[in-house]
């Protein structure tokens, strides 16, 4: 089936509650919800972390109690090809992954390419990486294939708990064939968490020769 070839992203944040989201629903009556979206009186921030399976056209979301890290972004790279891609790419030894910049999966980021090494040696594949330059995130296909799907399905409904999230997530779809896989990942993740340089040194990276910067690739060790 060719490369693997998947696009990554955190979506917009989510406040757990029974607070009002924007949208327009079509129900009998209307669902009364607080009048101040108040994070004291939720139940958490939801941290939706996607990944966009480009050939299938299918989505898996980890949607995380914590915060946006790269070991919580890598995480939930590591979920989905231990549930998904490792079963459709069962003779794969590389993969593609297509990230912004910035936040969590940024090129910058050392933790992020310090946990790819980790999953690259624990899982034996070649892992490239290619980002978007700044100010091109709109062309990731994981925004409008499935970001802007997902926030059609729940526009208009409180999503007044992790579960309402998940289920709201799954049980989106389209006319093209998407299908949406959605885990809940209650782990704690640490911010902050550094890496020296002398660990970076030990990272099996090679820098490809265009855009060096945003496009390498890690290796098994």
């Amino acid at each position: 089936r060719g490369l693997p070839m998947i696009s990554v992203d955190t979506k917009k944040k989510e406040l757990v509650g029974n607070f009002k989201n924007s949208g327009v629903a079509w129900s009998k009556q209307a669902i009364a919800v607080n009048d101040h979206d108040f994070r004291s009186q939720g139940l958490g921030l939801a941290v939706p972390y996607g990944i966009y399976d480009i050939q299938a056209n299918r989505g898996s979301v980890i949607v995380g109690e914590s915060h946006d890290t790269p070991q919580f972004a890598v995480s939930s790279i590591e979920k989905w090809w231990r549930y998904d891609g490792s079963r459709r790419y069962n003779k794969a030894n590389e993969l593609l992954i297509l990230a912004d910049c910035g936040g969590s999966n940024g090129y910058r980021c050392r933790a992020w390419k310090h946990e790819l090494q980790r999953f690259s040696n624990q899982q034996r594949i070649n892992i490239t990486v290619s980002h978007y330059p700044p100010g091109a995130s709109k062309w990731n296909p994981i925004e409008h294939r499935l970001f802007s799907e997902i926030s059609k399905n729940w526009a208009g409904r409180p999503l007044d708990s992790f579960e309402t999230i998940r289920n709201y997530i799954r049980t989106t779809s389209t006319t093209t064939g998407l299908e949406v896989k959605a885990y809940i990942d209650p782990k704690q993740y640490e911010k902050g968490v550094t890496i020296s340089v002398e660990q970076m040194s030990q990272l099996n990276i090679r820098k490809h020769d265009t855009l060096p910067n945003w496009n390498y690739t890690i290796r098994p060790l």
